[in-house]
C-alpha cells in the first residue's frame, strides 16, 4: 500500500451500515475494516471482528454479532493484490477451562486497507503466553493464558488438539497436571 493509499484509508469514515453497528455500543469503535468479496465488510473493533452485510437494515444493528478477540485462537492472512483472505479460527468453551476450536470462518476481501495488521495486533495482545505439551495419544494440549476485557485476572484455558482426547482420561489427567503446574508458575505482573 503507497503512503498515499495508507493516508487516504485512515481518513477515509467506515461505510454507514459499519459505523450504524458500533454506534449501538458507546465503548465500541472502528479499528479497521476491510471490503468483502461478497458484499459487506470485515470489520476489527475494538470489542472483536464482526461481519456487516452490504443490504443490513439499520433497525437490525444490535443483530451483528461480535467475535471477541480473546475468543479467537488463529488468524491466517494470505495476500492477493489490495485485498486477501482471512482464515480465522473461533474457540468455544466446552467446559470450564477448556476450550474447542469451531470451524474456520472465511473472510474474502477485495480491500484489506489496514485490516491484516489490526487483527493480529488485537489477537496477539490476547494472548499472554501458551505452552504446548505432547499427549501420550500423539496428540498435544495446548495451555494458553489471554486477557479477557472486563476481568483483573488473565484466564487459563486448555486447547486439545484433537477433539477425542477431552475424553481420554490419560490426557485429560495429563492436561490438568500441566495447567496447574502453569497457573502457579505464572508471574501476573507481565
Amino acid at each position: 500500500m503507497s503512503l498515499v493509499e495508507r493516508v487516504r484509508a485512515r481518513f477515509t469514515r467506515p461505510p454507514e451500515a459499519v459505523r450504524a453497528v458500533v454506534a449501538a455500543d458507546a465503548d465500541e469503535r472502528v479499528l479497521a475494516w476491510g471490503e468483502r468479496v461478497d458484499g459487506g465488510w470485515t470489520v476489527a473493533t475494538s470489542r472483536g471482528l464482526r461481519v456487516v452485510p452490504a443490504e443490513l437494515d439499520l433497525t437490525a444493528v444490535a443483530e451483528v454479532p461480535v467475535l471477541p478477540w480473546h475468543e479467537i485462537g488463529t488468524a491466517r492472512w494470505t495476500a492477493a493484490g489490495g485485498g486477501g483472505t482471512f482464515l480465522v479460527t473461533p474457540l468455544t468453551e466446552v467446559e470450564p477451562g477448556v476450550q474447542a476450536r469451531l470451524a474456520p470462518q472465511r473472510h474474502v476481501l477485495r480491500e484489506a486497507g489496514e485490516l491484516p495488521g489490526v487483527l493480529k495486533k488485537r489477537v496477539d495482545l490476547t494472548v499472554v503466553t501458551s505452552q504446548r505439551h505432547p499427549l501420550p495419544t500423539g496428540g498435544a494440549v495446548l495451555l494458553v493464558a489471554r486477557r479477557v476485557p472486563g476481568q483483573a485476572a488473565r484466564e487459563w484455558t486448555v486447547v486439545f488438539d484433537d477433539d477425542a482426547d477431552r475424553d481420554d482420561p490419560v490426557a485429560r489427567e495429563i492436561a490438568r497436571e500441566r495447567l496447574a503446574a502453569a497457573v502457579a508458575a505464572d508471574d501476573p505482573t507481565r
